[in-house]
């Protein structure tokens, strides 16, 4: 079997997962023992945004993900990964989830940015992505796996959109520099307990970072980030489990607070 048709067919599993809200096995298994490449991941992420966009769905920003050095160790990386935001995944502070919408979902508190000028070089600074934000927000994403059971590998995680299922944001624009992007700190409440805490620092360094990677990543896949895009530049903290409804809530220095509220 080539590998083009195990591709379309990995993108096919992953699809009717989402058509069913049901759980597939990894498309890892697909491939055999030569595998999928981080670029063939890439490849069957593409075939369904494709098929999402020809179905009425708008990008409308992009999650980096993977930016923890804990994880990317655990998953034997050593860079991030992105996926695509689509208008229907973006939720008002405090705007009922039905938490069946997401498979398996996880939440985690992260800094998101607006931006307002195109990112096109190849090859951005720092200083690039501070002059390109229009303004930050807090956000809680809403993480979701179509793998069953979270059984991912790299290309697994890829291949399903970066594990990504939606995202709340907060309503307070905050300038960017008014913050210490390294420094912001975090704290992830639920029933009035702590279960998730952290700062910038863990996101790849600095969330900075983590937006210079997917700036340069994009002009090179021949998509650059757009002004008006948002971007999800990776947690704070652990991942936190949702298994119930409910109602989470990031409180992030400089930045205010989100909720993410379950029903």
């Amino acid at each position: 079997m080539s590998k083009n048709h195990l591709i379309a067919q990995a993108a096919e599993q992953l699809w009717q997962a989402k058509q069913n809200s049901s759980v597939c096995d990894p498309i890892r298994e697909l491939a055999g023992d030569a595998g999928f490449s981080l670029e063939e991941a890439y490849q069957i992420q593409l075939l369904n945004t494709q098929r999402e966009v020809a179905q009425g769905r708008r990008i409308v920003g992009h999650k980096i993900g993977l930016t923890s050095k804990v994880v990317q160790t655990q998953l034997g990386v050593d860079q991030p990964d992105f996926g695509c935001l689509f208008d229907d995944m973006i939720y008002a502070d405090g705007e009922d989830v039905a938490l069946s919408s997401i498979l398996q979902p996880r939440v985690e508190a992260e800094i998101a940015l607006v931006l307002k000028q195109d990112l096109k070089h190849e090859r951005h600074t720092v200083v690039d992505i501070l002059n390109a934000i229009d303004y930050v927000l807090p956000a809680i994403e809403i993480v979701g796996s179509r793998v069953r059971n979270w059984d991912i590998r790299l290309v697994d995680t890829v291949a399903d959109n970066a594990s990504c299922g939606a995202v709340v944001v907060g309503s307070r624009p905050v300038k960017a520099k008014a913050l210490d992007f390294r420094q912001c700190g975090m704290v992830l409440t639920h029933k009035g307990e702590v279960v998730s805490n952290g700062t910038g620092a863990l996101c790849l360094g600095n969330p900075l970072i983590a937006a210079v990677w997917l700036a340069n990543t994009m002009v090179k896949m021949g998509t650059p980030l757009q002004a008006g895009e948002l971007i999800l530049t990776g947690a704070l903290g652990a991942m936190v489990s949702v298994n119930e409804v409910g109602v989470y809530e990031a409180q992030i220095q400089g930045l205010g607070s989100v909720s993410a509220a379950f029903v």
